[in-house]
């Protein structure tokens, strides 16, 4: 066996490190640190890039920040926060403030509308000329002015202040009127139809003299509650899908409605429109079945009749008892009445089922 005469020396672990920290502790090339032009001084080439401060604790932030932390309660020896209130001008009424914030130990009310300014359309419009879709073509056909200047351009906004004439005569806001009507059969819920025999604005017709119009529909032959207004706020409240106003039939079918196709109404399912249910439904009568009681939100188009329809049922008489807190107590088919302060408050406030 023959042997190296210069066998290779083994390195062992220990060495090797110490070969390491021998590199690490070697003289480094430097360069000009761009981020301090006036000391000139010199950092290492990469050593320091990664040594990083460590990034303070949030909660230290806010300590050290001269602003109220969001994460600790003030106590009850804090002094009181001051409010300042930012209202419509001329106006001292709170109902008039949309939200708040807080700045400080400052608390600041926003107004919906600081000037108290609306449409020139919707403005005409609550006068009880016409309508705003009318009042634009008006507007456009230069016959409105504004404080004695013919105003043509569509969104302009006015002031209670500002003097609006339609062909040289001032405009006023009209008196707002709230009518109940128990609608008949036979009779079409529209402003005026050259195609329809007869229509409910011929049974109000002699109740005011404001220009009044029905809010939502009910077919010619669906008879119950209707209300008349021309407060376009309110109508918007009680009209638009996502309101869902509370509405009760009583239905009349042409056969006994099962409990099974009951069931199904209250599950709910899919109709050309979208998807639709009873959020109730029951017997009027336990013995006469086809006399249904049925409570729904939807705003959908003759949705009552389709709903039936859809499990193969035909409704025979359909009469509204109930809209949005209002009730046909004591009012005849065919007779109206005005609201009381009550239910007016009622309606505006949302304060119904």
């Amino acid at each position: 066996m023959t042997t190296r005469s210069n066998p290779r020396p083994r390195i062992s672990k220990k060495t090797v490190i110490v070969k390491k920290s021998r590199i690490e502790q070697a003289e480094k090339p430097t360069r000009t640190s761009k981020f301090n032009d006036d000391s000139q001084s010199e950092r290492p080439f990469k050593s320091d890039r990664f040594n990083k401060p460590e990034k303070s604790n949030r909660s230290d932030r806010f300590e050290q920040s001269n602003r109220p932390s969001r994460f600790t309660k003030s106590s009850s020896s804090d002094k009181p926060v001051k409010i300042l209130k930012l209202k419509k001008r001329g106006n001292n009424d709170d109902s008039n403030i949309s939200s708040s914030t807080t700045v400080g130990k400052t608390k600041i009310l926003i107004s919906k509308n600081k000037d108290n300014t609306v449409r020139l359309n919707r403005y005409i419009a609550n006068t009880g000329l016409c309508s705003r879709r009318e009042a634009d073509e008006y507007i456009a056909a230069g016959v409105i002015t504004i404080n004695g200047k013919v105003v043509t351009e569509l969104g302009t906004k006015v002031s209670p202040l500002d003097e609006v004439k339609f062909n040289g005569e001032r405009l006023q806001s009209e008196k707002k009127v709230y009518i109940l009507l128990n609608k008949p059969k036979d009779y079409v819920t529209t402003m005026d139809d050259p195609h329809a025999k007869r229509t409910v604005m011929e049974l109000v017709q002699n109740a005011c003299k404001e220009r009044i119009y029905p809010v939502g529909r009910l077919d010619r032959n669906t008879t119950g509650l209707l209300l008349l207004t021309n407060d376009g706020d309110l109508t918007k409240k009680l009209t638009h899908p996502k309101f869902k106003k509370k509405k009760i039939y009583h239905v009349f079918l042409d056969k006994q409605l099962t409990k099974s196709d009951m069931d199904k109404m209250v599950a709910g399912f899919e109709l050309e429109d979208g998807f639709i249910n009873a959020d109730k439904i029951s017997y009027v009568d336990e013995v006469d079945k086809k006399q249904i009681g049925i409570e729904i939100h939807s705003g959908q188009n003759r949705v009552v009749r389709r709903m039936f329809e859809h499990l193969n049922y035909r409704v025979i008489k359909l009469d509204r008892v109930y809209f949005a807190g209002l009730t046909k107590k004591s009012l005849t088919r065919g007779k109206w009445r005005f609201l009381t302060e009550k239910e007016i408050v009622m309606l505006k406030m949302n304060s119904f089922i």
